[in-house]
């Protein structure tokens, strides 16, 4: 925990959970425990579930029908799981609707070797999803990968926007940032205003048909206007590997 820089600003609508966390853990609590106290002691709403060590995980069940039949989130000491219960702190509607689609996907047709669109659209989310809320101008030119326009013409518009990190394992990449770190964005009204509307939205609108189409965008997180010194200037964007193109139809 003590990689975490919490003055990041990608980190900063889950900083003052994020520290208190961090802090028990340090004092020597498991993740889980540091996770439970954070909702117990009024600091975060209740998200509906407990979270347990990773060792309540029945051998040969899946986690996500655990989590589903049981409301118990086994989780293990280290940086995923820990920021995996902090999102379940800050959008628990979003995360329950996950995983509601995954249980019902597994009910239907087990686990097997291929998880299918649905899952596999569950999945890519809850691990690096985020919720870009912005004007048109800028979901039209995240969705045409125009980096220049989205990041460089259209910059005064980022003050309308804000990209909300909902994936844990991109929250985890980002302790140690990279430029090729990349978030699956899906694209929200620019009025949401905070982490519960937010969430609400976002549980609303993830209804498993709409979310087995995989609706998100790719969008290197270092390029946000003003998460990155090195963004400032506009050959930051000229780096192909990282803002591709659209491909070929």
């Amino acid at each position: 925990m003590n990689a975490i820089d919490w003055e990041r600003p990608w980190l900063a609508p889950l900083a003052r959970l994020g520290r208190a966390g961090a802090q028990r853990v340090a004092a020597g609590a498991s993740v889980a425990q540091a996770l439970n106290a954070l909702a117990d002691g009024g600091l975060a709403p209740a998200p509906g579930v407990r979270f347990v060590p990773q060792a309540a995980l029945p051998e040969g069940m899946a986690y996500e029908r655990f989590i589903f039949e049981t409301g118990q989130v086994p989780t293990r000491d280290n940086l995923h799981d820990f920021f995996n219960g902090l999102v379940w702190l800050h959008y628990p509607a979003t995360k329950r609707r996950l995983n509601q689609c995954q249980a019902r996907a597994i009910a239907a047709h087990g686990v097997g070797a291929v998880r299918g669109p649905l899952r596999d659209a569950a999945t890519v989310f809850d691990e690096n999803g985020a919720i870009f809320c912005a004007p048109p101008a800028l979901h039209a030119a995240l969705a045409a990968r125009q980096w220049r326009r989205l990041c460089v013409e259209l910059r005064p518009l980022w003050g309308q926007a804000r990209l909300l990190l909902f994936g844990h394992a991109l929250l985890e990449k980002l302790v140690a940032p990279r430029k090729p770190i990349t978030a699956h964005a899906h694209q929200a009204p620019a009025a949401i205003e905070g982490i519960a509307s937010a969430d609400a939205w976002l549980a609303a609108a993830l209804a498993p048909e709409v979310l087995a189409a995989k609706p998100f965008n790719p969008l290197p997180v270092l390029g946000v206007p003003g998460w990155w010194p090195e963004n400032e200037n506009f050959c930051f964007y000229d780096d192909s590997l990282v803002f591709r193109s659209m491909r070929p139809a």
